[in-house]
């Protein structure tokens, strides 16, 4: 991501090649059909600011308001058993905080893209961040945990709506050639609040309190709110999605399927885990309180690295990896007493999930080409629904058992991950040739 793509690009990607291609998929896709009456605009660059740098400072804007849209959503992984004991509720209880809006956020997804209708696509991403900072602030201030959770709720709608709306965006702010490059900066968002903006929030609630990491993220809103005001030209829409047509690509295509599977088991077994790392740092590693935020730090560097090192690779082969890896790591963090024990393995834990959404992204993109945003809606409802249900299940665990049951349920999840991936990749690899020699298409990433 450092070298600037080739001018002219090779005529076809190599067999394993797994950077999203946008741009192509977007010169394969149909024309949508004008309803009567409606206005459709043009196809090719209006949105596109004049000059480069004018796009790839919306494209960071954009990434912006990615990192803390995600960053919202996680912030009380760190922040649990303070907002427990100031509020009175249990560790479990508090992980409805991760829950609620991970809930809303996988139904807002599709919901806010198929509504959207003709609005400017410019002022429903300010709309929505605007929310989402209103409902940090109010999280801030809430004076109990039903309070709470209605702010949290709402920081659910702005999520779902926000990252599916902003990921069909790239294509209108810059040149194709850098499509791809683009598409990575606006993604790296997600990985980067998973593991920097979380730690950074549990710092500040260490040196102040939770109320303080709230109110910080709300100002965040605010500042990525002015930056996509004064970044992004003005974006109408140009193709709408169906909801039916949701539906019918899970039907249609195998490789979207396995691709919604694996989303789901990877990330319910991560959040299971990550929402309870805090306890497990304290009951099992013997981590005081003081160190927790500086441990989260350093998970959320070896997860930057992670995202990176991923990038390059095949999707499929990397989940696979991570999966694995991460059924062996979940479970040994559960057992394995000792603050060393504990830090390396969490460093290790940050290394490999780094490069989950990236992985996720292009898995999906390559699955349906000719329906790249429809398929990322579905990744981004199931991917959100998977943190609330990831939440829900490792608070159960906590709760009937103990702390260390959390990342024990992780494993478990991320073994059946990789069983899937594997089952899927012999699947398509013997599906992929038809008689004669013709490739199935849309078989699989």
């Amino acid at each position: 991501m450092t070298a600037d793509a080739a001018p002219t690009p090779p005529p076809g990607p190599a067999p394993d090649e797994t950077a999203p291609q946008p741009a192509r998929e977007r010169e394969r896709e149909p024309r949508p059909e004008r309803a009567p009456g409606a206005s459709v605009a043009p196809p090719a660059s209006p949105a596109t600011p004049a000059a480069p740098w004018k796009g790839w400072a919306a494209v960071c804007a954009v990434a912006l308001g990615i990192f803390c849209l995600i960053t919202s959503e996680l912030l009380p992984v760190g922040l649990l058993t303070p907002v427990g004991a100031e509020l009175g509720v249990s560790d479990g209880a508090a992980g409805l905080m991760v829950t609620v809006p991970g809930l809303v956020a996988g139904a807002s997804a599709p919901l806010v893209t198929v509504g959207a209708g003709r609005l400017d696509r410019r002022l429903l991403l300010c709309a929505l961040i605007a929310l989402t900072a209103a409902a940090n602030l109010a999280a801030a201030l809430a004076p109990s945990f039903p309070v709470l959770l209605a702010a949290r709720l709402l920081v659910g709608v702005g999520v779902g709506g926000f990252w599916a709306v902003a990921g069909g965006l790239v294509v209108r702010l810059v040149p194709e050639r850098h499509v791809g490059r683009a598409t990575a900066l606006v993604f790296g968002g997600v990985p980067t609040a998973s593991v920097l903006g979380v730690p950074a929030g549990t710092l500040l609630g260490e040196l102040g309190s939770w109320r303080t990491a709230f109110a910080a993220v709300g100002g965040l809103g605010l500042a990525t709110l002015a930056a996509l005001l004064l970044l992004l030209p003005p974006l109408p829409p140009t193709r709408p999605v169906a909801l039916r047509r949701l539906p019918a690509l899970l039907r249609e295509n195998r490789g979207v399927r396995a691709g919604v599977a694996v989303t789901f088991l990877v990330v319910t077994g991560q959040f299971a885990a990550y929402t309870f790392v805090r306890p497990v740092l304290r009951d099992v590693s013997g981590v005081g309180a003081g160190s927790v935020g500086v441990l989260l730090l350093g998970y959320g560097v070896a997860g930057v690295a992670g995202n990176f090192l991923a990038g390059p690779r095949d999707a499929r082969r990397t989940l696979l990896g991570v999966s694995s890896s991460l059924t062996v790591v979940l479970g040994l963090i559960a057992v394995l007493p000792g603050a060393v024990a504990g830090t390396i393995l969490l460093l290790l834990w940050g290394l490999v999930y780094g490069g989950v959404s990236v992985s996720l992204q292009t898995w999906m993109t390559r699955a349906a080409p000719d329906a790249a945003e429809a398929a990322t809606s579905l990744m981004v409802a199931v991917f959100n629904l998977a943190i609330a249900t990831g939440a829900g299940v490792g608070g159960l665990a906590v709760d009937g058992f103990s702390a260390p049951a959390a990342p024990l349920t992780g494993a478990g999840l991320m073994c059946l991950a990789a069983l899937t991936i594997a089952v899927t990749a012999r699947s398509t690899a013997a599906s992929r040739a038809e008689p004669g020699g013709a490739v199935r298409p849309l078989a699989g990433p």
